[in-house]
């Protein structure tokens, strides 16, 4: 009894480690033992005088277009990658402490998900953010990968598998077998991009300005790649461009499809570029297996059906697309030496 009182006592203060999706929307966080913890937008809000954060996470991010002079809300990731090292550090460090509520003796050890097209300096600035953030070691896996051993595919095997990771910054397109990427092709165009499209065409078509926040509801409640059943409609608050005062206009599912024609369509060419670069041998495996689609990006309506016309490829979108990245990473982490070969390696200078 005194032996599971103590092992209980102690457990309190040893280190608890940390599989982390860092996106450029949102950022998630798995903790081993207990699953994914923590999904909050990657936003922070500043003092603009000190340069101290005053709110990280969902409580920035309705402060996003709305923050007097003296504060500032912004997001410090930018294209999948670390737009502003310090904003990164302090965010991550308040996201840490959020799911470490204890203390311990020990730093965590982190596996941080990135996207697959980063460059080695970009690479540099996750793993230092990471480790300034309070980490004892960084490990470094593909986001395509991850999405793929949270899907539950089998990496390992020769079998090819063919993974879309549509997230807010970037959209990963990867064939996958023993334990690698065979083919891919990453941009840096993905939800982001259609956001800004989105207000691009509005304000072109009716004068209108609206805010990033405001794109990103219409997108979610009436956006689609595909034609619908039953077309819909939706309210738009902005600022008239002409006589500078607040608006309302009346938008339908059609238009914002055609807003999203161009964002779509660079996404669908990587697609195909991928598909050109696929060995015979692992193309024959994604026509029996299909493709299969993750990020918060595969959940525009009508999407999958979009890349499924253009390819003849059977196109599926995951049970849970959001968070499959952040749960490959923690299976990744539950088992460092079976996944070993899947973590990039970063040689330090």
């Amino acid at each position: 009894m005194r032996l599971g009182f103590l092992r209980s006592y102690f457990s309190g203060f040893v280190t608890s480690d940390i599989a982390i999706d860092l996106g450029t929307a949102t950022t998630l966080i798995y903790v081993k033992g207990k699953g994914i913890v923590l999904n909050e937008p990657s936003v922070v809000a500043l003092d603009k005088r000190d340069g101290i954060p005053v709110a990280i996470g969902a409580e920035a991010k309705v402060m996003l277009g709305r923050t007097p002079d003296t504060m500032a809300a912004v997001r410090p990731m930018k294209d999948g990658v670390i737009a502003d090292f310090e904003i990164v550090e302090e965010m991550l460090k308040g996201f840490i402490d959020k799911v470490q509520k204890k203390r311990t003796l020990v730093r965590p050890r982190i596996v941080v998900s990135v996207p697959s097209g980063i460059t080695a300096v970009e690479m540099r600035a996750v793993r230092d953010s990471v480790e300034h953030a309070g980490a004892r070691e960084v490990y470094l896996v593909a986001e395509p990968i991850a999405a793929a051993v949270g899907i539950g595919l089998a990496v390992e095997d020769p079998t090819g598998n063919m993974v879309i990771d549509i997230g807010g910054g970037t959209t990963e397109i990867a064939v996958i077998a023993l334990s690698g990427i065979v083919s891919n092709s990453s941009i840096r165009i993905a939800g982001d991009e259609m956001d800004e499209a989105i207000i691009q065409y509005i304000k072109k078509k009716y004068n209108l300005l609206i805010g990033e926040q405001t794109a990103e509801r219409v997108k979610i409640q009436i956006g689609s790649a595909y034609p619908l059943a039953s077309e819909e409609r939706m309210d738009v608050k902005g600022i008239d461009l002409v006589n500078g005062i607040p608006k309302v206009i009346t938008v339908t599912s059609e238009e914002i499809r055609e807003a999203l024609s161009e964002t779509l369509g660079m996404i669908v060419e990587a697609l195909r570029l991928a598909l050109e670069k696929t060995p015979p041998e692992l193309a024959s495996d994604i026509l029996d297996n299909g493709v299969v689609m993750s990020g918060g990006g595969a959940l525009l309506r009508g999407l999958d059906r979009l890349f499924q016309e253009d390819t003849d490829l059977p196109v599926r979108v995951v049970d849970n697309p959001i968070e499959c990245v952040v749960y490959g990473t923690g299976r990744i982490l539950d088992d460092l030496s079976r996944y070993e070969k899947l973590l990039i390696t970063l040689k330090r200078e």
